[in-house]
């Protein structure tokens, strides 16, 4: 599955256009994790158990969208984009969406 943030694919053609597919994660962080990251926070610096909490949630994200489009039959995703927004406190919903197409290489 080709994806992209842009409008195109260059090099290929845009036959059908499906529609938006999305992919969306709420996750919460644990007590264990908020203790830890509390610790690693008084020394500064990158918080790296939320950072992994993070990569992980937009990778999550992202193979749901890809799975979507594939359920489309689509072979590439264009203007792909992600989102994300407290639902309540210490729960964030992470949304990677984007437009299906079927591409053809010229």
């Amino acid at each position: 599955m080709m994806v992209t943030t842009s409008t195109g694919l260059e090099g290929y053609r845009i036959t059908n256009h499906l529609g938006v597919v999305r992919g969306i994660v709420v996750r919460s962080r644990s007590i264990l994790g908020n203790i830890a990251g509390g610790l690693q926070s008084l020394l500064g610096g990158n918080i790296t158990i939320y950072t992994e909490l993070c990569e992980r949630t937009r990778k999550d994200a992202y193979d749901l969208m890809v799975q979507h489009a594939q359920e489309q039959n689509a072979n590439a995703i264009i203007n792909m984009r992600y989102d994300a927004n407290d639902v309540m406190q210490g729960i964030t919903e992470v949304l990677a969406y984007g437009t299906a197409v079927v591409v053809e290489k010229i």
